[in-house]
């Protein structure tokens, strides 16, 4: 008995060493590997993205805003029916059920996102299915509460939180913050506990963005836009709306539109802000500049008068002719009546240099330097590309062979209203946290200064003319004097034009005396026989600034005052050509011929033969 209580006990005690061996082993000498595991399994790291800062029109109101929504996510090892699970969430997550399959059966993954950033009514329906290894965390997301309103210069917000096209884009260091991050604990039934003993800091939400566009305005914009273009059964539409005391952008719009709460929905091409990196032949609007020119230059007056042709000048063997036969215009007459053969004497009294430096001064051939990314720079052929074709400033002075964008001739034009002063244009007018606002844009600093406050206010008041007794009749408002240029610009192709597709566009602002906006419109390509910028483009114009007017408190006139009767004695000026320059061979005699490499003096044509010419650009 003896020896059989010792034999037992023998056991017994190394039964316990090993059981006291095997727990120092797993205790002390295992204890940082399987602490390891302990803390992998019980605990997680949950990056937690920052509330983006809020952006606000000009009137405090909330254009882009982040909410909190919920996003789900699976553990692959607590799932135990990945082809079941996928069918039943495949349509609420709207992703393929094979692929969803695949990525829950993946036992080597112990995190896996099914959607992230849900709809309140995907989540909740996830949620009642009460499937086990799904589990839902809090994120932030972006949301438009006015939708379509300047999508494009707004932008948009993927799912990680990063800003992929406008404003959202160009700050979005400024917007984002800071993620936080944060170590939750899983409990038994593997829910999340959050421990205030566990490692955490808090997101840091970014900064506000206050804009200089008014949403108001933009709506008004927008709505004008489309309207147009949807009647005249046009390709697109393009406005800019500035408001020339300060250079900040009042709306900006492209039309068609898109949803920014709905990005994946819609072609990626809707998403261009046109009015900023489309470039397009400005046509007779471009007159302007060729107007600031002379009236800079002090070699034409208002008062001054052109043999137009009747209709048609003929520059190294290149007819171009007028939208209809002109005889003697004064200048003035000549702008309002957009005359190009009036506008390509002007230029040949002016001289490459002197048209060339004010198109630079008035910001065309560069960036504006506006806060939105894909700004274009247009097209302006160098000083000594204009040497090389002498008929360079001849198709220059009436717009073509040159390329602007809508952003671009509005800048310009607010150039003219403000007195002479190019200033740099803005979109954000401050940035701020918490409502607050930390930073504003300093006073406005003109780039340059682009002509004489005489020459401005002389300019002004021709274009006054040009919609009171030209061809921008329709940009009328009733009790506001409105400013302005119309234009026709045919479409280029390979080697030419397109003889049925045209751009027609106004630039102008009001009131003429007191500008407080400057605005652009441009149509692409409209269908029909009215075509001409002063039926398609004028009356948008004029329906845009007679709204927006009363909307700033702008009080109409109620009487006019004359017109000031202060301009020098008139002139009969002629431009003095070479006679000496080689015709370019097989130089094609169409209204709106390529650039020719010569020059040859203007031929006057009979009125009988003008009246069969085909019709130019307006």
């Amino acid at each position: 008995m003896k020896t059989r209580l010792r034999v037992l006990a023998g056991l017994g005690l190394l039964w316990v060493a090993v059981i006291a061996g095997r727990l120092y082993y797993l205790q002390v000498i295992r204890h940082p590997h399987y602490a390891a595991r302990a803390v992998n399994q019980q605990q997680r790291v949950v990056e937690l993205d920052a509330p983006r800062g809020t952006i606000y029109d000009a009137r405090g109101r909330e254009l882009a805003v982040s909410v909190e929504v919920d996003s789900v996510y699976a553990v692959p090892a607590e799932i135990r029916d990945p082809k079941g699970m996928a069918r039943r969430l495949a349509k609420l997550v709207d992703r393929e059920p094979a692929k969803l399959a695949k990525m829950l059966a993946d036992r080597g993954r112990d995190f896996v996102w099914i959607r992230r950033k849900l709809d309140p009514d995907a989540a909740g329906q996830i949620r009642a299915l009460k499937v086990e290894g799904l589990h839902f965390v809090t994120e932030s997301k972006r949301y438009y509460p006015m939708r379509e309103l300047a999508s494009q210069v707004l932008g948009f917000v993927g799912t990680e939180s990063h800003g992929l096209e406008g404003l959202e884009q160009l700050y979005d260091r400024t917007v984002a913050g800071k993620p936080g991050r944060r170590t939750v604990l899983r409990d038994a039934r593997k829910g999340t506990v959050m421990d205030p003993e566990l490692s955490f800091t808090d997101p840091e939400p970014g900064r506000d963005l206050h804009l200089s566009l008014d949403a108001t305005i933009q709506h008004i914009v927008e709505r004008e836009l489309a309207q147009a273009v949807d009647l005249r059964g046009a390709r697109k539409g393009m406005a800019v709306l500035v408001d020339p005391r300060t250079g900040g952008v009042l709306a900006l719009a492209s039309y068609p539109s898109f949803d920014p709460n709905r990005y994946g929905e819609s072609s990626k091409d809707l998403w261009r802000n046109r009015a900023v990196t489309d470039f397009y032949e400005p046509g007779s609007t471009f007159k302007i500049v060729t107007a600031a020119a002379a009236l800079e230059s002090g070699l034409v007056h208002a008062s001054d008068t052109f043999d137009c042709g009747m209709g048609g000048i003929t520059l190294a063997g290149i007819r171009i002719r007028d939208h209809k036969p002109f005889g003697n215009l004064t200048f003035e007459e000549a702008i309002a009546k957009s005359s190009n053969v009036g506008m390509i004497k002007t230029a040949l009294l002016l001289g490459d240099e002197r048209l060339f430096d004010m198109a630079r001064a008035l910001g065309f051939g560069e960036k504006s330097g506006i806060d939105l990314p894909g700004e274009a720079s247009g097209i302006l052929h160098p000083l000594t590309s204009w040497r090389r074709f002498p008929l360079s400033k001849a198709y220059v002075s009436f717009g073509q062979g040159v390329s602007v964008t809508p952003l671009q001739l509005a800048i310009a034009a607010a150039t003219i209203a403000n007195g002479g002063n190019r200033l740099r244009p803005y979109v954000v007018a401050a940035t701020g946290s918490a409502g607050e606002i930390d930073a504003r844009r300093p006073a406005p600093q003109p780039v340059v200064r682009a002509m004489s406050a005489a020459t401005a206010a002389e300019l002004s008041r021709l274009l006054e003319r040009v919609v009171t007794d030209g061809t921008a009749k329709s940009a009328a408002v009733a009790g506001y004097k409105v400013a302005g240029k119309t234009g026709t610009a045919q479409i280029p192709l390979h080697g030419g034009y397109d003889r049925n597709r045209y751009v027609p566009s106004f630039v102008g602002f009001a009131p003429g005396d007191r500008p407080q906006i400057v605005g652009v419109v441009a149509i692409d390509a409209p269908q029909g026989f009215e075509y001409h910028g002063g039926q398609v483009a004028a009356p948008v114009f004029g329906a845009i600034a007679r709204q927006v007017l009363l909307y700033l408190g702008v009080r109409p006139e109620r009487e006019r005052p004359e017109w000031p009767d202060a301009a020098p004695a008139p002139r009969l000026l002629t431009a003095e050509v070479p006679t000496d320059l080689p015709v370019p061979p097989n130089a094609p005699a169409a209204p709106s011929a390529p650039i020719a490499p010569a020059l040859r003096p203007a031929i006057s044509i009979t009125p009988a033969a003008a009246q069969g010419a085909p019709k130019g650009v307006r």
